[in-house]
């Protein structure tokens, strides 16, 4: 290891008060002299592909993303010759067509329902749970899919249009509690398997259908953490669907991770193991969306909650791994944990963020009543 590039290293560290081997829990502990040239070559994807590998350690994983987000290290390693291609080809290329539609689902939703399982609540809501009042993971769910049906003014018979409805745990949600008809679409296979078999019995079809191939009219429709898939091409197209199939009467709720600017691509590191094709939206891109289709009547950040949230997916995935770990390898766990506890870390960092929007359509009548948590 150059003397000179650990150095350097070490200085850029020292501005998130992180340390080379340090005694804190978030300090860098280095378990193979080749980590900081790897990290300074590949950027991003080295830094996680490194700890996958198990150059690197830090107790607290989570604190060390905090720490490096907060002192925006990040902005030294954007400079690799095929993230500035990628970055190019983003401009021209729609990387989530209809095409492409179904290949998260494939990569990353269908990885297994056991892990699933294992990691979420009860419910399996797979999106950020609302803490207020609370202090267990399935009681923060059920406080956010109750909110999103307080929201609806949610009535017996009223049928729901779920964009990406997981394993259907807002359909199975809104039809025992509320007597809702729900129609929840996912383009992961082992999603809508388990979701037919969980929500059985219930006034709920589960489809596997991207969004741009529905046609017909909903009470109201909702999407909770699906529309990071969508992609800056293709926003337009999902708000035309939206307005198509909404009655015009109805409430459009939408949850998603958004970005403080517009990005033209995602972390690669996150791109190549976690969500391919995905997107994380700014502000910008779905005010531009949205244009002369909707009015919006709310916007709320809940990106705190989901700091609570990922580390309660962490820790129940950590207590449950002896009962899955024949089915994955010691390398996949590395890669859970650096993906639960970094994401962690950047909501802590304030740099990523939970919206809550909603939306109607123009000439609606009267005003739509936002209830408290």
């Amino acid at each position: 290891m150059a003397t000179s590039l650990r150095a350097e290293v070490e200085r850029l560290l020292d501005e998130a008060g992180i340390r080379i081997n340090g005694p804190e829990p978030w300090d860098m502990q280095i378990n193979n002299d080749k980590l900081l040239d790897r990290i300074m070559k590949e950027g991003s994807i080295g830094l996680g592909e490194a700890y996958m590998d198990g150059w690197w350690e830090a107790d607290q994983l989570d604190e060390f993303s905090n720490r490096i987000l907060q002192a925006e290290l990040d902005r030294h390693f954007t400079g690799t010759l095929s993230k500035i291609l990628k970055n190019v080809t983003s401009l021209f290329r729609n990387h989530q067509n209809s095409k492409k539609a179904y290949e998260v689902g494939e990569r990353h939703y269908d990885v297994g329902n056991d892990l699933y399982q294992v990691m979420l609540d009860p419910r399996m809501v797979y999106t950020c749970g609302y803490w207020d009042g609370v202090d267990r993971l399935a009681e923060a769910q059920e406080n956010k899919l109750d909110h999103v049906c307080r929201i609806l003014d949610l009535q017996p018979g009223d049928r729901i249009l779920d964009i990406g409805c997981g394993w259907g745990s807002f359909a199975q949600f809104a039809a025992e509690k509320y007597e809702a008809e729900v129609v929840g679409i996912t383009i992961s296979k082992k999603q809508a398997e388990l979701a037919r078999e969980r929500c059985q019995g219930l006034p709920i079809e589960i489809r596997l259908q991207d969004y741009r191939e529905v046609d017909e009219k909903f009470d109201h429709i909702i999407s909770l953490g699906m529309f990071e898939h969508v992609g800056p091409k293709n926003y337009r197209t999902y708000f035309q669907v939206v307005d198509r199939c909404l009655d015009e009467e109805g409430i459009f709720v939408l949850h998603t991770i958004g970005a403080n600017h517009s990005n033209r691509r995602t972390d690669p590191w996150t791109e190549k193991y976690i969500f391919p094709n995905s997107r994380i939206p700014s502000i910008r891109h779905i005010g531009l969306a949205i244009e002369h289709l909707f009015v919006m009547e709310d916007l709320s950040n809940h990106g705190p909650d989901y700091d609570k949230t990922l580390m309660a997916w962490h820790q129940n995935f950590s207590k449950g791994w002896d009962r899955i770990k024949d089915q994955y390898s010691e390398r996949f766990r590395r890669m859970w944990d650096y993906y639960l506890l970094m994401a962690a870390g950047g909501f802590r960092a304030r740099k990523n963020n939970q919206w809550q929007i909603i939306l109607t359509k123009k000439g609606r009548r009267g005003r739509v009543r936002i209830p408290a948590l």
